[in-house]
């Protein structure tokens, strides 16, 4: 593994994360936090559930993409449908002028946990929209069991930063405790010149290695703390390093493409790095399953015990969520649907 910022994505067998502690988990914290504190970027292999990745059982997952229309319309957000109640959770329909090209399904904890929290004033507690059992048969147990998988290494990661800034390894245990992390599963279909946007305006096309590429996944850092990202085994995700340049993240089964958010960067003082990252098209449709491992909505972020590390007023994580979530174009028109529950002197841009 090279920790040198300008140079490829590092790759990191993570399986000591899983064990007690010993050498080969130091040398484990050692490359991931190498990782965080420069490019913000990494693949992890090794953990419990990489046989999940492979193109066979991510097939288990996608089989909702082979939903007809009228299937996936009973899925749709209230930005979508109207007449529908859920406003956070559920299907996004392709956006015909987006920069981003994508449909696909934001699902929360309830897919995997019957107990998990609920709240009819709040649209992040709200419930997912599900296909039926026999519309897709299996679909259901197999999104749980990757869920669950994905909230193992999600709290492994953590705790290894924990341990590579001389905090205690639980010392996020909390905050993560009965949080709503998200489960996204996303199709990006080849997408046409129709006349509808110019597809080689600067925002659209970019150049890749002396080609022209299509962006269908426009440049953005992610808000939160830790992104597992599932590839099809299809490229066209990318990472910017420090010098500038665009980096493929490869798309190997039995790995996981792991980034770090803003919001991380920020708690830990800038000591990790939240990466900007896009998606510029391949020649072929491209499917992607990435899990935002995320806290409580009421947890509290406050300043961890980091020396250096710069003062800000605590803030609950599901307000900073729903103030920067609501910025991307598949939630727009919801913003004004919930209010903070503590007011906040500021919040992460996202």
């Amino acid at each position: 593994m090279s920790d040198d910022i300008t140079g490829a994505i590092p790759a990191i067998d993570i399986a000591p994360l899983f064990g007690p502690p010993s050498p080969a988990r130091d040398e484990a914290d050692r490359q991931i936090f190498a990782a965080a504190s420069a490019i913000g970027f990494m693949t992890a292999h090794g953990f419990p559930g990489a046989e999940l990745l492979t193109r066979e059982r991510r097939g288990e997952l996608l089989k909702i993409f082979e939903l007809p229309d009228a299937e996936k319309r009973k899925l749709l957000r209230w930005n979508f449908d109207a007449s529908k109640s859920n406003y956070y959770r559920g299907w996004f329909p392709l956006q015909p002028t987006a920069v981003s090209y994508k449909e696909g399904i934001d699902m929360g904890p309830d897919i995997a946990h019957a107990d998990a929290g609920f709240a009819a004033d709040d649209p992040l507690l709200e419930r997912t929209p599900l296909p039926a059992e026999n519309d897709v048969p299996g679909w259901k147990a197999a999104a749980a069991h990757y869920y669950r998988s994905m909230e193992k290494i999600g709290a492994a990661l953590m705790a290894s930063i924990a341990r590579s800034l001389g905090l205690e390894d639980g010392i996020f245990d909390g905050h993560f405790r009965g949080g709503i992390s998200t489960l996204r599963l996303i199709r990006y279909p080849l997408r046409t010149e129709d006349g509808s946007v110019d597809l080689s305006a600067p925002d659209y096309s970019v150049m890749h290695k002396g080609e022209r590429r299509l962006v269908i996944g426009r440049e953005h850092a992610d808000s939160g703390f830790v992104t597992l990202l599932a590839q099809d085994g299809v490229e066209g995700l990318q990472a910017r390093n420090h010098a500038g340049e665009w980096i493929d993240v490869p798309p190997a089964d039995g790995t996981l493409a792991v980034n770090f958010g803003q919001l991380l960067e920020r708690w830990t003082g800038g000591v990790v790095q939240a990466t900007r990252h896009r998606v510029i098209a391949p020649k072929t449709a491209r499917y992607s399953v990435p899990f935002f491992y995320e806290p409580r909505v009421d947890a509290e972020i406050a300043p961890l015990p980091i020396k250096g590390a710069s003062d800000f007023a605590p803030f609950l994580y599901g307000d900073h969520l729903w103030e920067s979530a609501t910025n991307f174009i598949e939630m727009a028109g919801v913003k004004n649907l919930r209010k903070p529950r503590r007011p906040a002197a500021a919040y992460c841009n996202r």
